[in-house]
This record gives C-alpha cells, sequence and structure tokens, in this order.
C-alpha cells in the first residue's frame, strides 16, 4: 500500500489546540482517517530528577530487578503439578526478594564502574516546537475549508 501524500492544512502551538482541530473536523463528518497530528522541530528535555549516589543506586537496581524476579519465580510455581497456586505465590516472592537483592547489587555495581561520571538521575522526554495537522492531498482542500468556517465562528459552537 502506498502511502498517500499529505498537505499541511494547520499548524498550533500545543497539542490540545491540533486535537481540537481533529475533533472539530471528525464533528463535521470529515474522513479523519486520511488526517495525522505532526509534532515539529523535536527537542530532546532531560530534567534532572537528583543526586545519585549508591543508595539511590541500589534503590533503583532493587526496583527494576524486583519485578522481573516476581514473573520469573510465579512462572516456575506454575509448572508444580501438585499445588500450582501455593507453589507460584510463593515462588514469585521469593524471586521478588532475590530479583531485587541481584538488582540492587547490580546497581551499585554499575554505579561504581562509572567512576564519578553522572552522579545524577534524570528523566528524558521529546517535546515538539508546534503540531501540524496534515490531510491526504485527495481531501485537504474540503479540511481547509471546515476549518475556516471553524475560524470564522471563532470555534465550534456545538461542542458539548
Amino acid at each position: 500500500m502506498t502511502e498517500q501524500p499529505r498537505r499541511p492544512i494547520a499548524s498550533y502551538k500545543t497539542y490540545e489546540e491540533a486535537e481540537r482541530t481533529v475533533d472539530h473536523l471528525s464533528d463535521q463528518g470529515f474522513p479523519v482517517e486520511r488526517v495525522a497530528i505532526i509534532g515539529q522541530d523535536l527537542r530532546l528535555v532531560e530534567q534532572v530528577t537528583g543526586r545519585m549516589d549508591y543508595g539511590r543506586a541500589a534503590l533503583h537496581g532493587a526496583a527494576s530487578g524486583a519485578l522481573p524476579g516476581a514473573l520469573i519465580g510465579w512462572l516456575f510455581g506454575l509448572l508444580n503439578w501438585l499445588d500450582p497456586l501455593v507453589s507460584a505465590l510463593l515462588l514469585a516472592v521469593y524471586g521478588l526478594v532475590f530479583g531485587a537483592i541481584v538488582g540492587a547489587l547490580f546497581g551499585v555495581l554499575l554505579h561504581a564502574l562509572q567512576g564519578g561520571r553522572r552522579d545524577f538521575a534524570s528523566l528524558s522526554s521529546l517535546q515538539p516546537g508546534r503540531y501540524e495537522v496534515v490531510a491526504d492531498e485527495a481531501v485537504a482542500d474540503e479540511a481547509v475549508g471546515l476549518l475556516g468556517a471553524l475560524r470564522t465562528t471563532g470555534g465550534d459552537s456545538t461542542r458539548t
């Protein structure tokens, strides 16, 4: 299946504005499956959440090791033919504890191996500078016409 050529029909600073535009087109019976919202001018934002020390490295490692350990223990417990429910729960608890311990040790080891580089924790996200609403070339003029009516009335008065 070849992709239809698309053309921008509107551009906004926020996602909510772009979403409102597509919602308006949908309310007018426009074939919105021929529309897309595209984030443009992406930038990576890394928000620093705190200092990373051995205790925090161990806590992050324990948290990331506990769930896989519990899941693996639970799966092995289900393989017990005599009493699978009790075995699954018991092995899930053992797996959680074992996974947390191994994860904590692994987290501390990795922090120590970094040798003082990147002694902080952070969360990364991509943030667009603007959002373009694009439509297939074949229906773009119809969409622009429907959006022109939205702009002249100052908004969609049919929204509840």
